[in-house]
């Protein structure tokens, strides 16, 4: 009875706290029988609410409070200053408290441990009273399980393939958008998760959109089975880094052609869900060219996509800089061109002469070139180098001087000695 008493004496504190002004993340902490006797006040926290148990553990480890009136405020915005109070707070750092503004010494605790650098946002009061951004977030979610980059638009990838962010649907990772009090407290349940040794589901549309984002293709999420390589090609990094983003960029040595290559976007077929299918007209309209015959620009015999769903597409996303010499240069609102290196027809005839799909193909929509996709069979082509490339290079009207750039050079999955 005696034990019951403090812990209502304690939530009343807190009460008088918010009555004079005071946010959730600035009153004093509860013991943490008072906080589990306050699960039953959020009265805006249905049962049904998707966030409610990371809610109730967040209350009862104590890194968070409710609101006068039985209230959580779920929806309601955090600012960056009662973010890093919360996750300082959840992971058990020393705080010396009663310096400065009521958030400065988690601040400090934060910068000591590399949770928050000042090239994130000045520290000022100004910006820590900011409402943080998902960006923001993720880069504090993944500095508190121990891992960093030097890339900032790397922060959001790493976050989603270690589930510590998911996509707020079809791929989107809304980047810039503002985090509520539900989200920010169910991306701390999942970073003690990380640090207790767990896993975290992952959301693999929010992984392939971080992927892009970071570096301009998903090819590692979409197709991690063909782009494969021994570690040793990798020492020290992940498989990721092999792709090189600096060359995305082809230019003659001439001067006379510049393109880009602005992002190369795996697509699975058999994934009717897949976000980037909204980047193509509809599959059933879709054709791939069998090296047939071809009149006035259309390939003479059909072969639809739609009936070869067991593959990938690769659409790549490019633009012309400048062509000074149309006559050596192709002109081309495609960019540059691509090439996958390495993959290989069993029998060349049998694509030609039956319409078998066993290696990649050009995908057309009313004539060959009207679209900058490929085609890539998941099975039933060969590897007859020992490595598979992939590569961009500027659209030569002949074969004399051609300037290519290699974007990935792997050892691939099939290669037989």
């Amino acid at each position: 009875m005696k034990k019951r008493i403090v812990s209502w004496l304690l939530v009343a504190i807190l009460l008088v706290g918010f009555t004079n002004g005071t946010s959730a993340e600035q009153a004093v902490e509860t013991t943490t029988e008072a906080a589990a006797d306050s699960q039953t006040l959020f009265t805006d926290v249905k049962i049904d609410h998707w966030a409610k148990r990371d809610i109730e553990q967040s209350i009862g480890k104590g890194y968070v409070a409710g609101y006068p009136g039985g209230l959580f405020k779920p929806d309601q915005p955090i600012k960056r200053d009662e973010f890093v109070k919360m996750v300082v707070t959840a992971l058990g750092l020393p705080v010396e408290t009663g310096i400065g503004a009521w958030y400065e010494p988690y601040v400090k605790v934060a910068k000591e441990t590399t949770l928050y650098a000042t090239s994130d946002f000045a520290n000022n009061d100004k910006e820590w009273n900011t409402n943080i951004t998902r960006q923001e977030m993720a880069r504090i979610a993944v500095r508190a399980t121990g891992a960093t980059t030097t890339e900032d638009d790397k922060w959001m990838y790493l976050a989603t393939k270690a589930g510590l962010i998911t996509g707020l649907g079809k791929g989107e990772l809304g980047k810039d958008k503002t985090t509520t009090r539900a989200q920010s407290v169910t991306i701390i349940e999942r970073i003690l998760t990380v640090k207790d040794g767990g896993t975290l589901p992952v959301d693999k549309y929010a992984v392939g959109s971080a992927e892009i984002a970071w570096h301009g293709t998903n090819i590692f999420t979409v197709m991690p089975e063909i782009y494969v390589t021994d570690e040793a090609d990798y020492a020290g990094k992940t498989i990721e880094e092999l792709w090189r983003q600096d060359r995305m960029v082809v230019e003659t040595k001439d001067g006379n052609y510049k393109g880009v290559l602005e992002a190369l976007i795996a697509i699975d077929l058999e994934d009717p869900n897949d976000p980037n299918l909204k980047l193509l007209p509809p599959l059933n309209e879709l054709k791939w060219f069998n090296l047939s015959g071809v009149e006035n620009g259309v390939p003479m015999e059909q072969h639809f996509v739609k009936n070869k769903m067991n593959s990938y597409l690769l659409y790549y996303k490019g633009k012309e800089i400048y062509n000074k010499d149309a006559n050596r240069y192709r002109s081309s609102s495609l960019g540059p061109s691509l090439m996958l290196g390495g993959m290989n027809a069993v029998e060349i005839r049998d694509m030609r002469a039956k319409g078998v799909l066993n290696m990649p193909a050009t995908v057309y929509l009313k004539e060959l070139n009207d679209l900058a996709v490929t085609i890539v069979p998941k099975t039933g082509w060969v590897q007859r180098k020992d490595r598979l490339e992939i590569e961009i290079h500027a659209p030569n009207i002949s074969a004399v001087g051609k300037q290519s750039n290699i974007l990935l050079d792997v050892k691939g999955p099939k290669y037989d000695d």
